[in-house]
């Protein structure tokens, strides 16, 4: 089991090349087998017409999240010829997040039989300022509301 969190050493491997996360400002707070919490700030370039954060934006984040509890974070020899991808996924958006909060995605494995696995995701956002007054920013307590749910279902396939 490979953990990362804020205070934690190395990222996971396939953020070394992810431009789309690195551009969105993911932060990985804690990463475990089948299980990924990361987060970032909304920035205004991430705003629809509407002033509110872009379902898009909310997708892609989910996404990425899906993504680092799908795949191991150290590859083992069995694991380095194949990738576990999005096979299909489904988002519900529960309430809007604007510009300066901060959203967190908790990714966790549900079921995993061969090839194919279901995942829940669950995205939350918060003001800057009440996030920086909790006790822990790693807390799930600390998180805030819930604005989005996402479910991925995903298949490992080879990476040839």
């Amino acid at each position: 089991m490979v953990e990362t969190t804020l205070s934690g050493a190395a990222q996971h491997q396939i953020l070394k090349n992810d431009y789309a996360s690195e551009w969105m400002g993911l932060e990985v707070l804690k990463i475990d087998d089948g299980h990924a919490t990361v987060r970032m700030t909304l920035r205004q370039e991430m705003l629809n017409g509407f002033g509110m954060a872009h379902g898009g934006m909310i997708f892609a984040f989910a996404d990425s999240a899906f993504a680092l509890a799908c795949n191991p974070a150290v590859l083992s020899p069995s694991d380095a010829d194949n990738i576990t991808v999005a096979a299909g996924v489904d988002i519900n958006f529960l309430k809007p997040a604007y510009q300066g909060q901060v959203i967190t995605a908790v990714a966790n494995r549900r079921a995993h039989n061969g090839r194919s696995g279901l995942y829940d995701i669950q995205i939350f956002a918060i003001d800057a300022t009440e996030l920086a007054a909790s006790a822990s920013p790693i807390d799930p307590g600390s998180y805030g509301e819930l604005i989005a749910e996402f479910r991925g279902r995903s298949r490992t396939i080879s990476k040839k």
